[in-house]
């Protein structure tokens, strides 16, 4: 930068210098310049260049001597300027340091590392009141404030570096009907709040997604869901809503009170107003048996229709490169039959030690036996306290891209379902979660799958092709690729969203993981991940009309692939009328970010 700032000066100078001397001279240069294609211009002086046959003169090259010096002096202070992560291999000293961020500027980064944003405006309300007040007056000053909840959401999207709004603050359930089973919140809650305080009622909510961090606002906007093929999305809980409109101020929404705003508010995509308070309709709190086991394509294709039909919970984890496929269902305790009488062959140990034990050896390939021999540093547990997916993390980071590495930890992976298989019994909230494993790039398509008395088995096609896929191009992908079912949802924007009450829904996610703080590494690992989901997109989601997950939704960035998606949600969505009532409830844009203007362009924006 200083380089260039001086070149400027220098040529403003010279070329000041030239028009006081000859004020023809810039045409005398051009019509030269015509006449001879071997002219060279001078760089930084009047004197005419010299001929092949004349000699560089000293001070010639002491100029040109002095440019090298400048731009090797640029190289190296940029070089140590710019400092490696703590676990690079090749650490160097830090000549620079950057200045400090000022104190009101937030970096709020999603839960995979894998999107950020750094703003000033980042706004925690503690009441509506207070919510209210900080919404009319953005309005009026066309500040954005874009809500954010708990920045789970693998894409981001509820990040923007124009200004944010999280209600952590407003948290508190505000009340509970035994009787009727609903409960009424503040959207900040997260789950596992809202679910610990309405325990003691003998309540809890009908269905869980994978983790328990998520805001009750946050959740609904996005069509989450669990897993079930008579239950739906969790935005069909929600019985009635309490938005704040920049244009209309409060207003409650219901069944009852405006349906038309209501359905395609509850998947609203924080677009038609901040989710203040929510009334989520609740179930009887009761005990599951989770039961896991082992199967295959050949087993599940036999069964699939029953099991969807007889189990209340159920997913498939399929384990690429084997043809391991394990299930997990989830169903009420018997009142009859009681708990199951199951003794399982292995202990969480020895289902694991082989795990470890690949680790080792493979520490002893990548870094050294002494790497592999000398104990862990302070700051890292030891390995006999790592989960399976701390395991796994481990064993990829070490060659993440490296297909036949990926395949043995796949293998090992499987082997280790194979030694976990039995019962679990719990509280719903307690069963129903699991272990997403560390940082990792998502994408997850929801297709019909035909309806629960007739299940069309397009979903286990769906998976057979992926499979194929994965192994034809070669792809290093990590297991595992879940598979859930939903029943259809009436929130026309919820990927599931159906007219037909016995349809069904599946789910499919693909992963990798990003087991490393190495910059170089994970943008390697990115750049593999958007080729796999790349071909998946091509290949299979308009066979199966498959449409992403609003949470893990990526936004191209060549125009012409955005174009082709912004059509492809036209035929999925009432796009046309979230965007009026866009238009009607936030006509100055305030809740809205790039990823929504994106995908959803309004005449002005096109």
């Amino acid at each position: 930068m200083l380089r260039a700032l001086h070149l400027r000066r220098s040529l403003r100078q010279l070329d000041h210098h030239h028009h006081r001397q000859n004020p023809l001279k810039t045409l005398t240069s051009s019509s030269s310049t015509s006449q001879n294609p071997n002219f060279i211009r001078p760089f930084c002086s009047s004197t005419p260049p010299p001929t092949s046959s004349s000699p560089i003169s000293e001070s010639e090259i002491r100029k040109y001597l002095g440019y090298f010096a400048l731009l090797l002096g640029c190289g190296v202070a940029t070089y140590y300027s710019f400092p490696f992560p703590d676990d690079a291999k090749h650490k160097k000293a830090q000549l620079f340091r950057y200045a400090p961020l000022p104190d009101d500027l937030h970096t709020v980064t999603n839960w995979s590392g894998t999107h950020e944003a750094q703003t000033r405006v980042f706004l925690q309300p503690e009441t509506l009141q207070e919510l209210e007040s900080i919404v009319k007056d953005a309005n009026e000053r066309k500040q954005k404030i874009r809500p954010v909840g708990s920045g789970l959401s693998p894409n981001g999207i509820g990040l923007t570096r124009q200004g944010m709004v999280n209600l952590a603050l407003m948290d508190k359930v505000l009340e509970v009907d035994k009787e009727k089973k609903t409960v009424r919140v503040q959207a900040g809650v997260r789950v596992q709040q809202l679910v610990d305080g309405i325990k003691d009622y003998g309540l809890t909510l009908q269905n869980f997604a994978s983790i328990r961090e998520q805001q009750i606002g946050g959740i609904i906007q996005v069509g989450a869901h669990g897993t079930g093929a008579r239950l739906p999305p969790i935005d069909e809980q929600v019985i009635s809503m309490k938005l704040v409109t920049p244009a209309k101020g409060t207003i409650e929404v219901s069944k009852e009170k405006d349906p038309e705003l209501f359905y395609l508010a509850r998947c609203g995509l924080g677009g038609l107003g901040v989710v203040a308070e929510v009334t989520l309709q609740c179930v009887e709190r009761q005990e599951l048996v989770e039961h896991t086991f082992v199967s295959n394509m050949k087993d599940i294709k036999k069964n699939h229709k029953k099991w969807l039909s007889e189990n209340k919970h159920i997913k498939y984890l399929y384990i690429p490169y084997t043809d391991t496929v394990v299930v997990v269902s989830c169903n009420p305790v018997s009142k009859w039959k009681g708990l199951p009488k199951f003794k399982p062959k292995y202990s969480h140990d020895e289902a694991i030690q082989h795990v470890r034990d690949l680790y080792r050896e493979s520490l002893k390939k990548y870094r050294g036996e002494a790497t592999a021999t000398k104990p862990l540093e302070n700051n890292e547990p030891e390995m006999d306290e790592l989960s399976f997916t701390e395991l796994r993390d481990k064993l990829l980071a070490l060659d993440p891209l490296n297909k036949d590495r990926v395949v043995k930890v796949n293998q090992a992976e499987a082997e280790f379902w194979r030694k976990s298989e039995g019962y679990r019994v719990g509280w719903s909230d307690e069963i129903l979660g699991f272990d997403c494993g560390g940082q990792q790039w998502v994408s997850e398509i929801c297709f019909p799958a035909g309806s629960l008395s007739k299940p069309s088995m397009k979903d286990l096609e769906y998976i057979e092709e992926l499979l194929q896929l994965i192994e034809k191009e070669q792809i290093p992908a990590p297991a595992p690729i879940e598979q859930r079912w939903t029943a259809q949802s009436k929130s026309p924007m919820s990927p599931a969203f159906s007219k037909a009450e016995d349809d069904i829904f599946s789910w499919v996610g693909i992963i990798m993981y990003l087991p490393t703080m190495e910059a170089r590494q994970r943008k390697q690992i990115t750049e593999e991940f958007f080729h796999y989901r790349h071909l998946t997109m091509e290949q299979l989601w308009d066979q199966y009309s498959a449409y992403e997950h609003w949470a893990k939704i990526e936004v191209p960035k060549d125009k012409e692939e955005l174009a082709a998606l912004q059509a492809r949600l036209r035929k999925r969505f009432p796009v046309d009328e979230y965007n009026k009532a866009r238009r009607e409830l936030d006509p100055n844009r305030i809740l809205s970010n790039n990823m929504l203007e994106k995908l959803f362009p309004q005449a002005d924006t096109i």
